[in-house]
């Protein structure tokens, strides 16, 4: 036992048995949450002040590494930010929806009903999302920039984690080969007889839009890039009124649409095995939208897709002729959201 004049005895003798036990008690209490308020998740619950809860991607990012999973194929599009580029099918021309589409400052023609705004909606991107697809575009002016914006490219970078793309149409001359077919004309060549010139211009792209894909995942090596086909446009059941084509002609028409498709798809297949043969971690995906505006083509009573529009005082088409309606945009976008959430149908690199 400690006598009188240990320390104990001395405390006791200044403070009395209660205020011992209080001093005890106190110290003891310290020893227990001061380690404990050293780490942040509790100096964040306990004192509420100076925290801020991580980026979900950035948190699930975390959480995978420290249990050495491999990510989602949600998580590897929405952990850093997203970028959607391409030509009027991504811009959302023919989606217009009133004044709030109308901005003469932009000659790229991006409307509200774009299926972005849904892809964008939908996810939380930890990086934030970017609308900058082009009407008109082809694979160079999404390389080298078009209208007075810069290249679509540069909007791209380490930090991307998911890319959405339609590009090709304007590279095969969309606009003119349906103009061909709906004007008929004694000179003109009508539809089928422009099929020599569609093939020349089929294998230009069938080298510029790799090389395109190439530049894309060069720049935003482990991002999840989404190249979208295009929708066929006609029914093959009953002629439209008013845009001069038969059946024949919609039948011709789509199967031009139909070949757009299989050149891409190919690409993008292509473009993907070169990233699993160098272990990259990112993907190229097709996004098939043939089908997508089936029993909603143009001419329908519920249409997906614009029919004939022509602007009379300037003996042209409308630009928006043959592009998706606002439902048309709607059908689009949950093409992307499904296969953001299914994933390319291959293991996605690890987490780093």
């Amino acid at each position: 036992m400690a006598g009188p004049g240990t320390w104990p005895a001395r405390v006791r003798a200044r403070v009395g048995d209660r205020g011992l036990a209080v001093a005890l008690l106190l110290v003891l209490l310290a020893a227990a949450i001061v380690p404990l308020v050293a780490l942040p998740a509790v100096r964040c619950e306990v004192f509420g002040a100076g925290c801020r809860a991580p980026l979900p991607g950035v948190q699930a990012r975390a959480a995978a590494r420290d249990h050495g999973e491999a990510l989602t194929p949600v998580q590897i599009a929405t952990r850093g930010a997203y970028a959607a580029l391409g030509d009027s099918y991504s811009a959302g021309v023919g989606a217009e929806e009133g004044l709030a589409d109308q901005n003469p400052l932009s000659k790229c023609d991006r409307t509200s009903r774009a299926y972005y705004h849904t892809v964008a909606k939908t996810f939380s991107f930890a990086g934030g999302s970017s609308f900058w697809a082009c009407s008109g575009a082809t694979t160079a002016d999404i390389r080298d920039g078009k209208s007075g914006e810069p290249s679509q490219l540069s909007r791209l970078s380490e930090g991307t984690s998911l890319v959405t793309i339609s590009v090709g149409g304007n590279d095969i001359g969309f606009a003119k080969i349906m103009a061909g077919c709906v004007v008929k004309l004694p000179w003109s060549k009508g539809c089928e007889k422009q099929g020599g010139d569609i093939a020349d211009r089929m294998a230009a792209l069938r080298e510029s839009l790799p090389q395109l894909i190439s530049k894309v995942t060069a720049r935003a090596p482990g991002a999840r890039v989404l190249v979208m086909g295009y929708p066929r446009p006609f029914s093959e059941i009953s002629v439209t009124g008013g845009d001069n084509l038969t059946l024949d002609d919609q039948r011709w028409l789509n199967g031009r649409a139909r070949d757009l498709n299989e050149l891409i798809r190919q690409a993008v297949a292509e473009a993907d095995q070169h990233i699993v043969a160098a272990h990259g971690q990112g993907s190229v995906e097709f996004v098939d939208a043939y089908n997508a505006f089936s029993g909603h083509e143009a001419g329908s009573s519920d249409p997906y897709m614009n029919g004939l529009s022509v602007n009379l005082g300037a003996l042209a088409a409308e630009p928006r002729s043959y592009h998706p309606t606002a439902k048309g945009q709607d059908a689009l976008a949950r093409l992307f959201v499904d296969q953001i959430d299914k994933g390319p149908g291959r293991p996605l690199g690890q987490p780093s």
